[in-house]
């Protein structure tokens, strides 16, 4: 089966400066797909060639297996698209704003709107200029949960909602996946995408730099391993075993970063010390993230997009 978005190579170039550079994106049917990087690393331009607001420069792409190009009319009838910062028909209410995108994408199940309404607690009687950031959100949100399409492309969907609000997009993005729908969710908060996505890709200057589940995508960091020891170990000691990137002495326990492949060797030598108590975290995707972004951390004039 052909995947639902793949692009392979895309180039985008803005004068001297260089927005995409080769990136390659493979989301599968029936996933939430997290993409992932900083601002100025190339999500909002791929966004847009996926959308066919903007035609690549090189590469070749395709969305539900067509050209978004050349097929945009077509294709926008069968996906629905959340910014990070909707802007609403001043004199239209918000209902009938979900109403009229409903209709662009085929038709919008009633049960589900009301359901939505609720849930968001938007009252749909208000004019579109007297919402706030946040409740013109929930109008892009609930518009696109309640259009029966098989594809969401959800561009930092939760910017403005409060932390209740998050938590009821969640429990409907977790519904669309359990229906096999398709989502691309681009988001700048880390725990959101690492709560839904089956799979992830990290962009960095243009390019995908790691893309996968989350188990595959472990391997780029440590496991953090703290334990307190019936008969104590020094610090330097457990430093010399084989996968044990660093090892300290916290109080009474010692706290080591081991490789993934490293961890069941390094437990059985802890247990020859009379292991008491024990965590062992895996790595979170924030850690993930940061592992190919650390050396530019401290760059204080980062590269941002050209707007389209």
């Amino acid at each position: 089966m052909a995947p639902v978005i793949e692009a392979i190579g895309l180039t985008k170039k803005f004068g001297t400066t260089t927005a995409l550079d080769g990136l390659d994106l493979t989301v599968h049917e029936g996933e939430v797909h997290g993409f992932l990087g900083p601002n100025g690393a190339g999500k909002s331009t791929t966004i847009r060639v996926l959308l066919g607001l903007l035609r690549s420069d090189g590469g070749t792409v395709t969305l539900l297996g067509r050209d978004p190009w050349t097929d945009a009319t077509e294709l926008h009838r069968q996906l629905a698209y959340v910014p990070g910062d909707v802007v609403l028909w001043p004199n239209l209410t918000g209902g009938e704003v979900i109403d009229l995108l409903g209709r662009l994408r085929g038709g919008i199940d009633e049960g589900r709107r009301m359901e939505l309404l609720e849930a968001f607690e938007l009252d749909p009687t208000k004019k579109g200029r007297s919402y706030s950031k946040g409740n013109r959100q929930k109008v892009a949100l609930v518009a696109a949960f309640a259009s029966d399409v098989p594809l969401l492309v959800l561009d930092e969907p939760t910017s403005g909602l409060d932390p209740l609000m998050e938590k009821v997009f969640q429990e409907h993005l977790a519904r669309v996946r359990a229906e096999g729908r398709t989502v691309l969710l681009s988001s700048h908060i880390l725990s959101e995408v690492e709560t839904a996505a089956d799979r992830v890709s990290i962009v960095r200057a243009g390019r995908i730099v790691d893309s996968g589940t989350l188990t595959d995508l472990r391997h780029l960091t440590r496991t953090s391993i703290s334990a307190s020891l019936a008969r104590p170990l020094a610090g330097s000691e457990a430093g010399g075993w084989p996968g044990v990137d660093s090892a300290r002495e916290d109080c009474d326990r010692i706290v080591l970063s081991v490789e993934t492949s490293a961890v069941g060797d390094v437990l059985q030598r802890l247990g020859a010390h009379g292991i008491e108590a024990l965590t062992c975290q895996p790595p979170t995707l924030e850690e993930l993230f940061l592992s190919q972004y650390r050396d530019t951390l401290t760059d204080p004039a980062p590269r941002e997009e050209v707007p389209a």
